[in-house]
C-alpha cells in the first residue's frame, strides 16, 4: 500500500451501488502511477499496457525467495489465470512468469538453498498452500523444479493444507484476530481460490471464510476505521484509520475510508469474476446510526485443547498449523519446533536468529528432554508471539467505538497484539501500551506491549491493569518501568485536564482517560502532545466514552466523570461509572458490575444484534433489515437474500 494519503476520507458511503464504487476504484488507479504487480493488474483490466518493470520486481523477489515473496506470488497467479492470453504483456515476460512459478518454493520441506521466507504464520500459511495448489492446477503436467513433482502432485500435496486452514478459520476464526494488517494478506489468496479453483469444495469454503472476514470487518469498524482490538498490528495502522492496510477494502466494499494505489486485497475484490458479497454484509456495515451495537466474538484455539482440532505435537505437518498461532516455544510444541528446524533448514532462517545464537545448548537440552521444562520456566517471555483463544468485545455507537480482547494473557510478554482501543475518528484514537525500546522487531514503543495488561470492558468503559515484570528474559528483558497512552491532542476539538482525568471531545463523541499513577504529556520530540506517560511498574488505567445524544453537552459529561467515586488498592479498582454503575476489577478474580459477575470468556463464535453463532461454528445465519445470509460449513451450503 502506498505511504501517501490517498484521497479524502469518507465517513458515510460515497456510493450505495457497488458498480459505482468499483468504477471509482478503477478511475483512481488509472490516474496514478503503479505501485507493484497488483496495480498493474488494474491497468490490464482497463486495457492499458502494464509497467513490466513492476512485474519483473515481483518475479525477482520470488526467484531470490525473499520474505513476502508469497504476496507477489498471489498477484502473479491472478496475472496468469485472468490475463494469461493478454497481448498487452510481452512474450518474453510470459516466459519469465512461467519460469518463476515453476521454480518457486511452495513449502518449507521442498529442497533448495536456505532462505528466510516466513511460511508459517496464519496469513503466510494460506498464501503458500493456495499458491502451490493453484500453480499446480495451472501447470498440471509440468515439473516444478523445487519439489521435483508435477503440477498434479503439487495439488495433491497442497489440497489438505488448504482445506484444514479453511475449516479452522470457518469454525474458530483467526489467531491474527481482526488484524487491520494481515486480513489483507488473507483476503487475496481466498479470492484467488474462489475465482480460479476447479475444486468446488475449496471454492465454496473459501467464499464462506471470505463472508465471515467481511462480517468481522463490518462489525468492528467506526465509519470505516477498523479501530478494534487486533491480534497483530503496527504503529502506523493503529494510529490513523486512513493509513490502515484495509482502508481501500472498506472503501470498495462499503464506501467508507480512502483509496490507496495497488492495495492487493482491494485489487483482488475489484477484479474478482466470481465472488459476490452478500447484500446483508453491506447493510450491516453501513448501519451507522444504530444507537448502540454490542458484539462478542471468540477467535482461535487453546493449545491445551489442540487434540480437539486433530493436531498432534509429534507430526511435522501439524507443526505448520501450530505455528499459524506462532506457538514456537510453548512447552507442548518446543520439541516439535526443534525437529522442524532440522527438517526445514530453519537454523539459517533470519526469523529464528535468536534460536541460532543458542543452538548448541538448545540441541543438548533437546536430546536430554529438558526443553519443555525450560519453556515452562520462561513461558511468559518465550510465548509472547503466541495467540491462543481470544474473547473479543466491541461496543459501538454513531459517535465512538470501544473494543478490547477480554482478560487475555495478563502478565505475559506481548508482541504485536493490540489489546484495546477507543476510536472517535480516523485519527482520534486512544490506547495504552507498555513500551519496549529495541532497534529491530516487535514489540516496540507503540506496536504491541512488553507486558500484556489485564483488560475488562463493559460497554463504553474499559479497565486496564498493568503489572510489569523486569525479570530477565531469553527473548526480551523489560527495562521500561512505565506505561503510556496514545492520545493525539490535535485530533480532538476540546481537551480538559482535572483531578487526574484527561477528557476530550471530537464532534459529539466524548472520551475520558484516567491513570492511577501520576501522568504527564510528552512536551517535546517525536511524541509531543501525542503521548501521556505514567511512571510505575503497576498501574490502573480507566477509559470511559460518551456522546451528546446520551450524556448531553460535553461539560455535563465532564462533571459526572469528575464526580464519580473511584478507589484503587494495589491492583484492585472500584469505580462507579456514571453510565455503568459500580465496577470492581482486579489482577485476580472476576469483573463485577453492581455486584454481579460479568463473564469475560468462552464467548460464542458471534453474538450481536445480527447473528448468534455457537463456538465452534457449524451453521451461521446473519440478518440485517430485509437481507440475510446462511452458511452451512458441514453441507457446503451458501445462501443469501441477494448479492451486491
Amino acid at each position: 500500500m502506498s505511504d501517501e494519503r490517498s484521497d479524502q476520507y469518507t465517513s458515510r458511503p460515497f456510493a450505495s451501488d457497488y458498480a459505482a464504487r468499483r468504477q471509482a476504484f478503477f478511475d483512481y488507479h488509472a490516474a496514478r502511477p503503479g505501485n507493484g504487480i497488483h496495480s498493474e493488474l488494474v491497468r490490464l483490466a482497463l486495457g492499458q499496457s502494464p509497467d513490466e518493470g513492476l512485474i519483473e520486481q515481483a518475479l525477482s523477489k520470488m526467484d531470490t525467495r525473499l520474505d513476502c515473496a508469497d504476496f507477489r506470488l498471489s498477484g502473479v497467479l491472478r496475472l496468469l489465470y485472468q490475463f494469461g492470453d493478454s497481448p498487452l504483456v510481452s512474450q518474453e515476460m510470459w516466459k519469465r512468469v512461467k519460469e518463476s512459478v515453476l521454480g518457486f518454493k511452495y513449502w518449507p520441506d521442498e529442497p533448495g538453498p536456505p532462505d528466510s521466507m516466513c511460511t508459517w504464520s496464519e496469513n503466510h500459511h494460506i498464501l503458500f498452500s493456495s499458491g502451490g495448489y493453484l500453480a499446480g492446477q495451472f501447470y498440471p503436467d509440468l515439473v516444478f523444479r523445487s519439489g521435483h513433482v508435477t503440477g498434479r502432485e503439487k495439488m495433491a500435496q497442497a489440497r489438505p493444507r488448504v482445506l484444514r486452514w479453511l475449516d479452522l478459520r470457518y469454525r474458530t476464526g483467526f489467531s491474527e484476530w481482526l488484524s487491520n494488517v494481515y486480513y489483507v494478506e488473507d483476503l487475496v489468496p481466498l479470492l484467488n481460490l474462489v475465482d480460479f479453483s476447479e475444486d468446488p469444495e475449496i471454492a465454496i469454503k473459501a467464499a464462506m471464510v471470505l463472508d465471515l472476514m467481511i462480517l468481522d470487518m463490518a462489525l468492528n469498524h467506526l465509519r470505516g476505521t477498523f479501530g478494534s482490538t487486533h491480534g497483530r498490528s503496527y504503529y502506523r495502522n493503529k494510529v490513523d484509520g486512513a493509513r490502515e492496510s484495509t482502508a481501500s477494502v472498506f472503501k470498495l466494499l462499503f464506501g467508507l475510508n480512502t483509496w490507496h494505489v495497488g492495495n492487493m486485497a482491494a485489487v483482488a475484490f475489484a477484479l474478482s469474476p466470481r465472488y459476490r458479497m452478500p447484500a446483508v454484509l453491506y447493510e450491516l456495515a453501513t448501519d451507522l446510526d444504530r444507537p448502540e451495537m454490542e458484539n462478542r466474538q471468540r477467535m482461535g484455539i487453546r493449545l491445551e485443547e489442540s487434540d480437539r482440532w486433530g493436531l498432534d505435537p509429534r507430526r511435522l505437518e501439524d507443526g505448520m498449523t501450530y505455528l499459524s498461532l506462532e506457538a514456537y516455544t510453548h512447552p507442548r510444541t518446543i520439541d516439535l519446533m526443534i525437529r522442524m528446524f532440522e527438517a526445514y533448514g530453519w537454523w539459517e532462517n533470519r526469523f529464528f536468529a535468536p534460536f541460532r545464537r543458542h543452538r548448541r545448548w538448545i540441541e543438548v537440552a533437546h536430546r536430554l528432554g529438558l526443553l519443555p521444562l525450560v519453556a515452562r520456566i520462561f513461558e511468559r517471555d518465550l510465548t509472547r508471539n503466541m495467540r491462543p483463544e481470544a474473547n473479543l468485545y466491541t461496543y459501538r455507537t454513531p459517535d465512538y467505538m470501544l473494543s478490547s480482547v477480554q482478560d487475555y494473557r495478563k502478565g505475559y510478554g506481548g508482541d504485536q497484539q493490540h489489546v484495546w482501543s477507543a476510536t472517535l475518528g480516523p485519527q482520534a484514537i486512544c490506547f495504552t501500551t507498555h513500551p519496549v525500546l529495541q532497534k529491530e522487531g516487535t514489540p516496540d514503543y507503540w506496536s504491541g506491549s512488553g507486558n500484556l495488561p489485564r483488560v475488562a470492558q463493559v460497554k463504553n468503559v474499559a479497565l486496564v491493569l498493568y503489572d510489569i515484570s523486569t525479570r530477565p528474559g531469553i527473548y526480551v528483558t523489560h527495562r521500561q518501568r512505565y506505561t503510556h497512552a496514545w492520545f493525539p491532542r490535535a485530533a480532538f476539538e476540546q481537551v480538559v485536564e482535572q483531578d487526574g482525568w484527561i477528557l476530550a471531545r471530537r464532534g459529539e463523541g466524548y472520551l475520558a482517560l484516567w491513570s492511577h499513577q501520576p501522568c504527564a504529556w510528552t512536551r517535546e520530540g517525536e511524541w509531543q502532545d501525542r503521548e501521556v506517560v505514567a511512571q510505575g511498574k503497576r498501574n490502573v488505567w480507566i477509559c470511559e466514552l460518551g456522546r451528546k445524544a446520551v450524556e448531553g453537552h460535553f461539560e455535563s459529561f465532564c462533571e459526572r466523570i469528575l464526580a464519580a467515586p473511584l478507589q484503587v488498592r494495589g491492583l484492585r479498582v472500584r469505580y462507579r461509572s456514571p453510565s455503568q454503575g459500580w465496577l470492581a476489577f482486579g489482577w485476580r478474580g472476576p469483573l463485577r458490575q453492581e455486584g454481579q459477575v460479568v463473564s469475560l470468556g468462552r464467548y460464542p463464535r458471534y453474538e450481536n444484534p445480527y447473528a448468534t453463532v455457537d463456538f465452534p461454528a457449524e451453521k451461521v445465519e446473519v440478518r440485517a433489515g430485509e437481507h440475510w445470509l446462511r452458511l452451512d460449513g458441514r453441507n457446503l451450503e451458501r445462501e443469501s437474500s441477494g448479492y451486491v
